[in-house]
């Protein structure tokens, strides 16, 4: 990399700091006491990719999706995902019109994943047949209707959220759609002093809108921006070792091989790679460091991840034997 070179990529991440802390306080306006899972949100759309919101009710991820909407500036839809939901009512179907003269001809109907960001509320609620209705345009960017190709919006993010597993009505989501979530962010319950700042601004006259900071322009160039930065040896090695370290038959840790079914695949490596260059952008730096790795390891793998039926009779978790891994790797 020239000097020029050089120089032009520091100016452009002093500018992406400084829209990025405006569009923080702005969220900050109206979530309280999330910032992890407002980090980790704001790290997967500057990668680029689809997050998965996973946490009991009530704890603003409904919220959360429409308020990112508002301050990066994009259009989006919601969708409640629902036993009976169809496919057709996400993706959109063709309808039969009749000209004044006879003629007849198909008209295609989008549904609501044309937007640049789609809200996919409770996505576990609904049939694995529906769920896989959106593996084509988290991967792809488009969809296929009747054997013909419609591209979607640029950017395009899916904001799924589910509910714990255990709870009824719910259906899991299948490994290869859960894949093409970059980050699985859990989201806890909030603080004492967090939940009585929202008890208080959310049940006292009008609440705070935040205001509009990015343009889906603005965004775009800041995914292009992350890839960018670079990246250095030592965290290419501490990514390629951490993941790899995670598949059973790869036996670099004692004994995960009875614990772990099966681990991540070559996207984990590749989200990994974005994420940390993404946080580091977030965190006001350059290029990002051990520590991104080792923090953004559990969102990034724990959904890629399964645990094996003696793992789950010994009350091991996923989270556990990613904090072996991460410790191992490190």
């Amino acid at each position: 990399m020239s000097e020029i070179e050089a120089k032009d990529i520091v100016d452009e991440v002093e500018q992406a700091i400084t829209a990025l802390d405006r569009v923080r306080r702005e969220i900050g306006r109206v979530i309280f006491g999330q910032e992890r899972v407002v980090d980790e949100t704001l790290i997967t759309l500057l990668s680029g990719g689809h997050v998965l919101l996973v946490g009991v009710p009530g704890l603003a991820k409904t919220r959360l999706a429409g308020t990112l909407g508002r301050v990066l500036g994009l259009s989006q839809k919601r969708v409640q995902f629902t036993p009976d939901l169809m496919p057709a009512d996400i993706l959109g179907s063709e309808v039969l019109d009749e000209s004044p003269g006879g003629a007849q001809s198909f008209r295609f109907i989008p549904g609501p994943v044309f937007a640049q960001l789609l809200m996919a509320d409770e996505i576990n609620r609904a049939s694995p047949r529906t769920q896989a209705a959106l593996l084509q345009a988290m991967q792809e960017r488009r969809v296929t209707v009747a054997g013909h190709d419609h591209s979607l919006p640029r950017p395009f993010h899916v904001l799924a959220t589910q509910n714990p597993i255990e709870q009824e009505g719910t259906y899991p989501l299948p490994e290869a759609q859960l894949d093409r979530f970059l980050m699985q962010v859990d989201v806890d319950y909030p603080s004492a002093d967090a939940e009585r700042r929202m008890m208080i601004a959310t049940t006292t006259g009008t609440e705070d809108q935040p205001d509009a900071v990015l343009d889906a322009a603005a965004l775009m160039h800041m995914q292009e921006l992350v890839r960018r930065v670079p990246v250095g040896e030592q965290i290419v090695d501490l990514i390629l070792r951490l993941v790899r370290a995670g598949r059973p038959e790869n036996q670099a840790i004692e004994g995960i091989e009875r614990l772990v079914a099966w681990g991540p695949g070559p996207r984990a490596s590749q989200a990994l790679m974005l994420a940390v260059r993404a946080r580091a952008l977030l965190d006001r730096r350059l290029a990002p460091a051990v520590e991104d790795v080792l923090a953004l390891a559990p969102p990034v793998l724990r959904h890629r991840m399964a645990v094996t039926f003696a793992a789950r009779a010994e009350g091991v978790t996923i989270d556990d034997i990613i904090g072996r891994i991460v410790r191992h790797a490190a």
